[in-house]
């Protein structure tokens, strides 16, 4: 059965931050689907022209396994996009985890969904800057998932770290675990040969395992 995960699109959001994990989660059975401001064509810093599936009025968390929040120029040059954080507000308040990138962070941020929460981001004095309370659990590193606290998980890294990003997706999605997670990480992050073997080879025990489980049916 497909499983539906939501990304947040709005004009000027940042196209190579999410494409790593939103191409593997369909690629993993996932439903990826766009949830704009309105249902009105926004443009991304590239230039793509994206007609999003639903406005951010109709979502739900009841109605959805993530919500992914890209970087954006409007995220530090207006309050555009605070309806997104009060969104994520709704989503970890239903234990629905949310994964945020770059500017994205900031918002969560001035939501004060950092303030008790591990996060990153792209540098600490980025988020200082907004005012937040959160400064003692900023982790210096690619990417972050903070389990929360009876609420959903939260996912946060930083603009140069798309790569990092989607493996914290996809380990908490379940879509990729242990080993094949790992190759995965090495072959796009590191561009390591061997990776590339490991995670065709598990795709051939994967294969080999569904023949001989419908065999056995």
């Amino acid at each position: 059965m497909s499983r539906t995960v939501h990304l947040a699109v709005y004009d000027t959001l940042a196209d190579w931050e999410t494409g790593h994990a939103t191409a593997w989660l369909a690629r993993s059975e996932f439903t990826v689907k766009t949830v704009g401001p309105s249902t009105d064509p926004v443009t991304s810093i590239g230039g793509l022209r994206i007609t999003p599936d639903l406005a951010l009025s109709e979502l739900r968390p009841e109605d959805s396994e993530l919500l992914i929040l890209p970087g954006a120029d409007l995220w530090d040059t207006s309050d555009d996009l605070a309806p997104f954080a009060a969104a994520a507000r709704r989503f970890l308040d239903a234990g629905t985890p949310v994964a945020a990138i770059c500017g994205a962070t900031a918002g969560l941020a001035r939501e004060g969904l950092l303030d008790d929460r591990s996060h990153t981001s792209a540098v600490s004095f980025y988020l200082a800057a907004t005012g937040y309370k959160g400064a003692d659990h900023y982790v210096d590193t690619d990417a972050v998932t903070d389990t929360g606290d009876g609420v959903g998980d939260l996912i946060t890294a930083g603009p140069t770290e798309p790569v990092a990003f989607a493996r914290e997706i996809l380990g908490r999605m379940g879509a990729f675990e242990g080993s094949k997670l790992d190759a995965w990480y090495r072959l796009f992050h590191d561009s390591d040969p061997a990776a590339f073997e490991e995670l065709n080879a598990e795709d051939a025990t994967a294969s080999e395992d569904a023949a001989t489980s419908d065999e056995e049916s």
